[in-house]
């Protein structure tokens, strides 16, 4: 029997013991809004109760921000990465053009200390180098996700002999090596525009890549849709927005496509770092970004050649790299996770 200070409450509106959690007629309460939340809603609660998730996600902000306001950090830092202080400064260099201070010449004027022969600031060139691979791997990770929702729904949907020819044509290319493809194929397109005697411009080299990484890079994401979307199309809701008259181009957009954004954003996070890595390795091995343009994969070609005699220059560029790509496959997993809270890591 509730007591008359319990039952005043409770006519005042207010939850009794008896009512823990809160429910209301009119549907509000704890319950209620439980109840009447989003899956969107629902799986930013899982990923806000993710720590590794959460830490991995201003992670890679934090890289996304230096690169955005790289142009703003060089300029509240006072120098820029094509400088070359070392020779326009006595007492930086040695005669064999090696940083004079110690662990590679870092100091209060130069935070990462500066680069062996030229000596230009390392802290710039890295800045300037992260905002060159996440240009170049952000934008050919969207034209992948585009290319490859577009096909792999095409093919599954339709099925028949658009898929059989879809998917041969997929299986074709990822025939290919991806990365010696890589490799061999961007000379092939720097050919196409310009003569082999005369120097390839940055821009044009920069095209070139994200056209190359888009080219050789949406096959995976196709495929992995195209096997979701054969399975989708023959669940009972495809087949009611069938009966009732649904057009394909509603079907898809509606019924098909938000089932398949947990594939496609958790593909999305695995495919940005791995081309940001493949464009890493494609300008160590030459055929990427060259001098004087600041970029990742160069840093690494340069630190190669001065490792044994100053591993601090590589040692930066390097520790970023590491902790951006695990950051983001990290990311990746807690997307995952928060979609599908069956999954367990």
């Amino acid at each position: 029997m509730t007591s008359p200070s319990q039952a005043a409450a409770a006519g005042a509106g207010g939850s009794s013991p008896l009512d823990p959690l809160n429910i209301t007629p009119d549907g509000g309460g704890d319950v209620g809004k439980l109840v009447g939340r989003s899956p969107g809603q629902l799986m930013w609660r899982r990923f806000k109760r993710d720590r590794t998730g959460v830490i991995s996600a201003f992670i890679v902000l934090f890289f996304l921000l230096v690169a955005i306001a790289a142009p703003l950090i060089s300029k509240l830092y006072g120098k820029d990465p094509t400088t070359t202080y070392g020779l326009d400064e006595p007492g930086l260099l040695n005669e064999f053009g090696y940083p004079i201070e110690p662990n590679g010449g870092i100091s209060g004027d130069f935070w990462f200390g500066i680069e062996p022969t030229l000596g230009r600031d390392v802290f710039t060139q890295l800045v300037y180098g992260i905002r060159t691979s996440l240009l170049i791997a952000t934008i050919a990770t969207l034209l992948c996700v585009a290319t490859g929702v577009l096909i792999g729904v095409t093919a599954g949907y339709i099925g028949g002999r658009t898929d059989y020819f879809l998917g041969r044509f997929i299986d074709l290319l990822l025939a290919f090596p991806s990365q010696l493809s890589f490799v061999a194929f961007t000379p092939v397109v720097y050919s196409l525009f310009v003569s082999p005697e005369k120097e390839t411009p940055t821009y044009l080299r920069v095209v070139t890549l994200i056209l190359v990484l888009w080219l050789l890079g949406w096959m995976g994401m196709a495929r992995l849709l195209r096997g979701q979307v054969l399975s989708l199309r023959e669940r009972e809701f495809v087949e009611a927005a069938k009966v009732t008259g649904a057009s394909p181009w509603r079907i898809i957009t509606k019924e098909l496509l938000p089932n398949l954004w947990t594939p496609i954003l958790v593909q999305t996070t695995l495919m940005l770092p791995t081309l940001v890595t493949v464009e890493a390795g494609l300008s160590f091995l030459g055929v990427g970004i060259v001098e004087p343009t600041p970029d990742w994969g160069r840093m690494f070609k340069a630190g190669a050649d001065y490792y044994e005699s100053d591993l601090t220059y590589i040692f930066f560029p390097g520790i970023a790299m590491i902790v951006f790509v695990v950051a983001f496959n990290l990311l990746g997993d807690s997307v995952r996770d928060a979609f599908d809270p069956k999954t367990n890591r």
